[in-house]
């Protein structure tokens, strides 16, 4: 993946500076609700916390916030750049604690470098927060500063640094070495670095099995040994006897190599003396202690993992530090201990060994996952990893007794965590990985606006396609020079010069000459842009269109229906939006083409919707809408609703789908369960079918405007070939997200 430093920069400042915000979980729009969320009524909470301070957990946020806090002093591989710089990862970490865990952060950068200041100030910030994530302090002072916290406070504190790796490593350890047939307390390590995060790890397969006397670790200046007068308490820890005089020594017969160094430290001969099925954790960012490629080119009996994602095993924290915060904040662990973070770590090897799901398998592509030396932990997108690990935390703090609450039902907890993450907030994310898969052509006709030239270059750069940008060739080139990209990532067509004009032309004549076009106009209108694009879908020298920036819908949408056509069997082009609003994903159509559909074209849409909605991985289920529910006020629309309803049920017995009915009725499960325990869309619709036009469009945009909810959109459905219309102004991230869409769809053509 390739991103620019001024796409990085863009991403931070633009609009709301920075990458997180704090919402009121209540309201607070009536004086009511003021004197509810202050003065009067705030006193009362106030008053039982002050009875019993663990009611705090009740009344305030404080179960579920963590502090994510930094002095700056090891930030990344960028060092010592102090508090206000590492202010950007505090906050990324915050985005990922709430993206994989539902965690409330607030990020706090503490301006110095005496340890014993950040350990005050943490202490006087116990009573605010559930947990400590303390995050890119320096050696040997974050070894201090975590035990001395862990001593006297009475809250989980945990450095990422040290622990995260440990975790998800020692997982992949345990599974590695099974698969070699070798036993952790014979096997011998040779470890590259001495921070906070290789003496953790060390530390973690200890207690997994390993023996201290077989660990061989190396720092700036060479082995660790007893003979060395310059160790610190940590370092000395590991001191052995016998003294290597080189990395390369070391290697010999090891069945281990953990890497958390630097780049290129380790060579192939170095791997080749390794001992027989090596195992091989290289886990130095963004370039390994040595390549995934190199080393499989000298051992292919060699199990290896990396920090990256394009290779196979990816030791990635993300696997780790939310779930286990989670788990600590549900039981309201006063500390994560040892135990904790060995549950963590075997709910992590076990996992591995289970049979992926269909919906991870189709996240990353169609490619199955077994256990085995390329798959020894879970992917770190696996939805699983959330109701897995964290209640394996949860119950090893419940077992030790750290805990303060009790869980009673692990099932319902387990439930009730796939609730809090559903896997359906992942969808554009799952797309994308199914595009990175099998990456296919894409068009846009717009290829001179920048904000097309900026998608594009993502489009290229990420693998999630190959994008063609239409246009004059002089002011794309001009402009690509200008925001700084390689010209070589793009395939560029002036419709003008093009030698494919003449093609497209003939082509295009013989689809329209019996409807008032003629050779001259043909040609004029290949011109365009949108129609040159739209030919070059249809003549099959690209996959799917993505199109409309600048212009309106029909302007969009009539060149490609004139070029590519309808899908073969059906009788309508329709528009669905997809609605993301906190952890619920829904799709509406029609809102965007047809304006008063008739019950035959109702349920034609609606088995669209349905059949483009599995695409997602999301089963749906379809409520057909109205002003009433189920024949509880007649009218025109609602009998055509309910004819539409018929029909589908008897086209397509597959689908789930029912009606009519309102819209709350819909998407509010109460309603269904009490009022309308027949109806086949129990626990709420996900695919909503508007009766026309109007109220389809004035309810997305609604959506759009006056909530926080996330629109894409919108996807065109019933066309031979993928084409997807942006809407006016879209920003760089829609149009990615369109492509991809765009280039699943394509495939699944394919298939």
């Amino acid at each position: 993946m390739s991103i620019t430093k001024e796409e990085a920069l863009k991403y931070h400042s633009e609009g709301r500076k920075g990458k997180i915000e704090v919402i009121a979980s209540k309201p607070c729009f009536t004086s009511r609700d003021l004197s509810l969320a202050y003065t009067p009524g705030v006193a009362e909470p106030c008053r039982e916390i002050h009875k019993d301070e663990e009611e705090v957990y009740n009344y305030t946020a404080k179960g579920n916030l963590v502090a994510v806090v930094s002095n700056g002093t090891a930030v990344l591989g960028l060092g010592d750049i102090g508090a206000a710089a590492g202010k950007p990862v505090m906050e990324g970490k915050g985005v990922l604690f709430k993206r994989f865990a539902d965690i409330d952060v607030f990020d706090i950068e503490l301006n110095t470098h005496d340890p014993k200041e950040v350990i005050r100030t943490v202490q006087l910030l116990e009573p605010t927060f559930g947990g400590i994530n303390l995050e890119d302090i320096k050696a040997p002072e974050c070894f201090e500063i975590e035990e001395e916290l862990k001593r006297t406070t009475n809250i989980p504190i945990f450095h990422d640094d040290q622990h995260g790796t440990a975790i998800i490593s020692c997982a992949a350890l345990i599974n590695a070495t099974e698969i070699a047939g070798k036993k952790l307390g014979e096997i011998k390590i040779v470890v590259s670095g001495a921070g906070a995060s290789a003496v953790a790890c060390c530390n973690l397969y200890i207690s997994a099995g390993v023996n201290r006397a077989n660990i061989s670790m190396f720092d700036s200046k060479g082995h660790i040994h007893k003979g060395r007068k310059d160790l610190n308490k940590y370092k000395q820890a590991f001191a052995q006897d016998k003294a290597f005089d080189s990395l390369d020594e070391a290697m010999k017969g090891a069945d281990v190599f953990v890497g958390l160094s630097k780049a290129d430290v380790v060579s192939q001969d170095m791997i080749k003396k390794m001992a027989e099925k090596p195992v091989v954790f290289a886990m130095a960012n963004p370039d390994p202690e040595i390549r995934y490629e190199l080393a499989k080119a000298v051992r292919d009996d060699i199990i290896m993992a990396t920090g990256r994602s394009d290779y196979p095993n990816q030791v990635n924290n993300v696997l780790g530090f939310p779930f286990i915060f989670r788990g600590a904040l549900d039981v309201r662990a006063r500390a994560i201990n040892e135990e904790m973070k060995m549950a963590a770590v075997k709910a992590l090897a076990d996992l591995a060994k289970e049979q992926v799901p269909d919906v991870v398998i189709k996240a990353y592509g169609g490619k199955e996952f077994t256990f085995g030396p390329d798959y020894i932990i879970p992917k770190p997108f696996d939805p699983r990893v959330l109701w897995k690990v964290a209640p394996a935390v949860a119950k090893a703090a419940i077992e030790t007794g750290v805990a303060r609450k009790n869980i009673e039902s692990w099932q319902a907890y387990s439930e009730q965590l796939q609730e809090r993450l559903g896997f359906s907030q992942e969808i554009m994310r799952i797309m994308i990985h199914k595009s990175q898969k099998n990456p296919k052509k894409v068009v846009y006709p717009e290829g001179e606006e920048e904000k097309i030239i900026r998608a594009a270059n993502v489009v290229f750069t990420d693998n999630i396609g190959k994008p063609v940008l239409i246009g004059n060739e002089e002011k794309i080139l001009a402009k690509i020079e200008e925001i700084g990209y390689e010209k070589n990532n793009f395939e560029i067509h002036d419709p003008i010069k093009s030698p494919k004009l003449e093609e497209y032309t003939t082509a295009f004549y013989r689809k329209r000459h019996r409807k008032g076009v003629t050779q001259r106009a043909a040609m004029n209108l290949l011109k365009q842009p949108i129609y040159y694009a739209s030919m070059m879908v249809s003549e099959g020298d690209a996959d799917t269109l993505i199109g409309g920036l600048t212009s309106h819908y029909p302007e969009t949408i009539k060149p490609a229906l004139q070029c590519v056509g309808i899908k073969e069997g059906m009788k309508v082009v329709s528009g669905m939006y997809i609605v993301i609003i906190r952890r619920k994903v829904l799709f509406f159509a029609d809102a965007t083409v047809n304006m008063n559909p008739n019950a035959t074209q109702l349920a034609e849409i609606a088995i669209s919707a349905a059949d483009t909605v599995k695409n997602f991985n999301i089963e749906p289920k379809v409520a057909m809408l109205s002003f009433s529910n189920f024949g509880s006020a007649a009218g025109e629309d609602s009998q055509k609703v309910m004819q539409a309803v018929k029909l589908v049920n008897e086209l397509r017995p597959d689908i789930i789908c029912d009606g009519e009915m309102q819209a709350d009725t819909a998407v509010v499960s109460e309603i269904l369960e009490k009022e309308f325990p027949f109806s086949k869309v129990q626990g709420g619709a996900n695919v909503l079918i508007f009766p026309n036009l109007s109220a389809g469009n004035i309810a997305y945009k609604l959506f759009e405007r006056l909530t926080d909810a996330t629109v894409i959109g919108p996807i065109l459905m019933g066309m031979k070939k993928p084409i997807h219309v942006l809407q006016r102004g879209a920003s760089v991230d829609d149009i990615i997200n369109m492509t991809a869409v765009g280039v699943v769809e394509a495939s699944y053509l394919d298939d």
